[in-house]
């Protein structure tokens, strides 16, 4: 009986103990999306990303022009076909429709590694920016005493009411008016088109 009294002690010593410390912890919010639409280096990795992904898509559009060119060849050369000369021209088909699929099988192999560098090439401009806002929202958590951060602006963060919002702390730490807001809404993520199939 002792014993079971002198664990029921330890354990609500404990759970008093973790009540109080908890009390002690402050808990923030962030809306990291809205902060990194105000960086200036975000926009600039932006339109990186965006030319970048503007010389993929001429690229395959040159190369799908070429292909149109062929498809009009064998369609016209298949207008020219008669009895008389259906043996010449039924080749020549053959050569064109050999040259469509090969020259399709290339804009594939194009365009699979053009998002592969599009991929790249996003990571690369932008994680540097995203390093940049996650460090300036720490630093700001651990000045203003923080234990938790929470990012409103993750699908992950179900509700929230109450806590602080250090978004404006975040923004001065990176140079941005703390009352900015962003003009336009999250950029789409930029793709390569998709090469038309005869």
């Amino acid at each position: 009986m002792k014993h079971l009294f002198k664990s029921v002690l330890v354990a609500a010593g404990l759970f008093l103990t973790v009540g109080a410390v908890s009390a002690q912890q402050k808990i923030g919010h962030v809306n990291s999306q809205e902060i990194l639409l105000l960086m200036p280096e975000y926009k600039t990795a932006n339109q990186t990303l965006e030319t970048f992904v503007g010389t993929k898509r001429t690229e395959i559009q040159q190369m799908d022009a070429e292909r149109q060119k062929k498809i009009t060849a064998f369609m016209d050369k298949q207008k020219t076909r008669s009895e008389a000369n259906k043996e010449t021209v039924d080749k020549e088909l053959q050569t064109l429709s050999t040259e469509i699929q090969q020259m399709e099988g290339r804009m594939g192999e194009v365009q699979q590694k053009a998002e592969q560098e599009v991929g790249a090439k996003r990571e690369e401009v932008f994680q540097p920016v995203f390093e940049k806002a996650e460090k300036a929202i720490q630093a700001v958590a651990k000045e203003k005493g923080y234990a938790y951060i929470l990012d409103i602006a993750q699908q992950s963060v179900l509700y929230f009411e109450g806590g602080d919002d250090i978004s404006a702390a975040v923004k001065t730490k990176l140079g941005i008016d703390p009352n900015a807001k962003p003009v336009a809404p999250a950029a789409t993520t930029p793709t390569t088109t998709t090469p038309a199939t005869k």
